[in-house]
């Protein structure tokens, strides 16, 4: 479809504009956003090496970010003159007021050295452009590992290189992957630079083009995971005959493409910003890596013939809540090919992947949740991949893994063992030393998020098996879904650990547990993991004591003062940021706890708090994300929220319904159908549901299901300044 066809389909104005790859760019604590410039969902990634946006120094820049957060792959410098012995240990400094920062374009003045650098990305290649001084002798300083090789000849270069990435534990093994590269060097007419002097040795590569040549270059590239040859075929086919703007601009209309299929109405400039900034992050990941035809896989080294896409680069702790159900509605195509490609990866390697890479698994946090993208996505129509192989997958991770985090796709072990007999997984006693040699010295045991994660997991299959007709699995592992039950505390009403032999550990939840929680929680405390049983919400209602007293506590979390002082908080709880109260906006499990209202009868206090922490914490500026963002596994929050809809149990086919952001949010779907959402008047002074309509029909529950967005319908809200506290107090929790 061309990108006249698609204007014309959806015709709105190019909300490209509202895009700020610099919001979040400062970290509040941790880890802040990368500036990624690349194709929505697609292989070639680049962000400048630097320690975040407030440093004036770039360290280098990358031919290609292989992963979320890595500093990329061959990193080079610009310089003019000589000497350059010492120009291969300093930095290029900037001046931030020159940069220009789009998704589909970057590019920066070094100020002291008088060049201005500039990149455009494909989908396999990509382009940098160097304005140098005139008259001037120009360098490129390329710097690789022990692995890269180089030749060149007059017209052409080719690379090599390897990315080695050595996992954790007692079972740790090291995983790498090799990126190939072809390029050249070329003028504004597209033409070749001839007398290039090139110095290789070991991992550095020294480009030179004397003051004769055009003070205007191109680079002009194009990397493949299979060969050097596979590079050079990316290369013709997608930058060969192309100019740098002819480059520029095809991407950004393809990024009007994914942009324009949301439009909104209302709200202010700096909340249209934030909300594309952050739909701009959720097609950072994943990414395909098919290479026209052919793709390697890290996952049996293999080169595998294939027309369909095969995505990488996932971390599903993260993404599993909010950022593969949006895709299920924007583009469940897309979706499709990602639980197919986890299906291949499991066929490969022989266990279900949790955080995918290029180069294999990457052995991350806790749970094998993987579990909820395939219930979640199959649930809600996606039907093309094998679903008996991704069960078989699951089972296995489920039944023959290892629960000790960082350590999935290990084997089975005497702390499993120990869950699979007695339902929980154990804590060490207070003071006592590690005695499983595959626990890591950091992370620890983190007993009650994986107790919990477990459990939701066991339910995600129980709910497959389900779907297979296989009903005495779906019984045996239904009632491993209860589990979560057998460290709930009634005094704390909270999960509090377990030792061996069965005695609750005498802790403070909210304060103990060493850095991050982890000898008993994980990245927060026992109030945030108190919420943590999405797949049985009735059930933790009855265990709160019903709704009134679960809506009650529930209102402590977000009043309960840190019990420390602040800045002795976060030498434990940096990850818990974004705080109010004992709520942390800025981590994952979090994010499905203000819906919960929606559950316990008070649906308005879901309007308020949702609307209090989009205002608070995600603001369009450079502090403008609270945690860690995690390629999209925050922003995908923002996404649904503004939007004024959220999955809180992915695996069930229904959102949650909140106040939004905008009067009227369009989305135009995939098979040619819009979902609609209407809030006239929408404001921070409006923006309390008074009633609820869908397609004109009121409903009194503030839910709505997958089918019925995706067959195209209107969702009416009449907003008002002040609570209905009877809309939606009375309703029956979804199952």
């Amino acid at each position: 479809m061309s990108v006249i066809c698609i204007n014309a389909i959806y015709s709105q104005e190019d909300n490209t504009k509202y895009i700020d790859p610099t919001i979040g760019n400062v970290s509040r604590f941790l880890v802040p956003t990368y500036p990624t410039i690349h194709l929505p969902n697609q292989m070639l990634r680049m962000f400048p090496n630097k320690e975040d946006y407030i440093s004036d120094i770039v360290k280098g820049f990358p031919l290609q970010v292989t992963g979320h957060r890595r500093t990329g792959i061959l990193q080079f410098k610009v310089a003019t003159g000589k000497p350059l012995t010492k120009t291969w240990y300093k930095g290029m400094p900037i001046d931030h007021d020159l940069e220009m920062v789009h998704p589909w374009l970057y590019s920066t003045y070094l100020i002291e050295d008088n060049i201005r650098v500039s990149f455009t990305p494909s989908k396999k290649s990509a382009i940098y452009k160097f304005e140098f001084p005139k008259g001037v002798q120009k360098h490129i300083l390329m710097s690789g590992s022990e692995d890269m090789q180089f030749n060149a000849d007059n017209l052409s270069f080719n690379i090599l290189e390897k990315k080695r990435v050595k996992t954790k534990g007692e079972y740790a093994v090291e995983n790498s992957i090799t990126i190939y590269v072809y390029g050249k060097l070329v003028d504004k007419n597209n033409l070749p630079i001839t007398n290039i002097d090139y110095k290789f040795e070991k991992s550095r590569l020294l480009i030179s083009i004397d003051e004769t040549k055009p003070s205007d270059l191109f680079l002009k590239y194009a990397v493949s995971y299979i060969s050097h040859q596979q590079a050079k075929e990316n290369y013709t086919k997608e930058i060969d005959k192309k100019t740098f703007n002819d480059v520029s601009n095809q991407a950004q209309k393809m990024w009007q493409k994914v942009t324009n299929q949301i439009s909104v109405e209302g709200g202010t400039k700096a909340q249209k910003r934030t909300f594309y900034t952050a739909l701009y992050r959720t097609y950072e990941r994943m990414v395909d890596i098919n290479e026209y035809g052919q793709y390697y896989s890290g996952y049996d080294k293999k080169i595998h013939k294939s027309t369909r896409a095969f995505y990488v680069d996932d971390w599903v702790w993260d993404t599993y809540l909010a950022h593969h159900p949006l895709r299920t509605i924007l583009d469940p195509s897309a979706e499709n090919d990602m639980l197919n490609s986890y299906t291949l990866m499991y066929e490969q390697s022989g266990w279900m992947p949790t955080f995918p890479q290029a180069h294999g698994n990457h052995l991350c946090m806790n749970a094998y949740h993987s579990s909820a993208i395939f219930i979640d996505g199959y649930r809600k129509g996606l039907k093309n991949f094998n679903l008996e192989k991704a069960y078989q997958g699951i089972k296995k991770n489920l039944l023959q893994g290892t629960y000790i985090p960082w350590r999935q796709g290990n084997p089975r072990g005497p702390l499993d063992e120990f869950y699979h007999k007695n339902g929980y997984f154990p804590s060490l006693k207070i003071g006592e030393e590690e005695t499983v040699k595959n626990v890591d010295s950091f992370e620890k045991r983190q007993p009650v998020p994986v107790s919990l994660g477990i459990s939701y997991d066991f339910w995600a299959l129980s709910q497959l098996a389900l779907e297979l007709k296989k009903e005495d699995e779906h019984k045996q592992y239904a009632l491993k879904a209860k589990n979560y039950t057998k460290l709930w505390n009634d005094k704390h009403q909270m999960f509090i650990p377990k030792d061996s032999n069965g005695n609750w550990l005498d802790i403070n939840p909210k304060l103990d547990g060493g850095r991050g929680y982890r000898n008993y929680y994980d990245e927060n405390n026992g109030w945030t993991y108190a919420w943590n049983v999405k797949h049985d919400i009735q059930g933790l209602t009855n265990l709160l004591g019903g709704k009134q007293a679960a809506q009650s506590r529930l209102d402590e979390l977000f009043r309960e003062d840190l019990g420390i002082r602040k800045n002795d908080f976060y030498i434990d709880g940096s990850n818990s940021t974004g705080m109010v109260g004992q709520f942390s906006m800025g981590n994952e499990p979090s994010f499905h706890i203000p819906y919960l209202y929606n559950y316990f009868g008070a649906p308005w206090k879901t309007q308020k708090r949702t609307r209090f922490l989009l205002d608070v914490w995600f603001k369009d500026n450079i502090f403008g994300i609270p945690g860690d963002e995690d390629g999209g596994g925050m922003t995908a929050f923002v996404v649904f929220s503004s939007i004024g809809i959220y999955p809180v149990t992915p695996g069930l086919p229904y959102y949650n319904i909140t106040s939004p952001i905008f009067e009227k949010t369009t989305i135009n779907l995939t098979n040619g159908k819009t979902f609609t959402v209407l809030a006239k008047g929408a404001s921070k002074t409006k923006k309390y549901i008074q009633r609820a309509f869908i397609n004109g029909t009121e409903i009194k529950a503030p839910f709505i299901t997958h089918e019925e967005i995706m067959m195209g319908a209107t969702l009416n809200l009449e907003l008002g300044e002040f609570p209905n506290k009877e809309w939606g107090k009375e309703v029956e929790i979804p199952q």
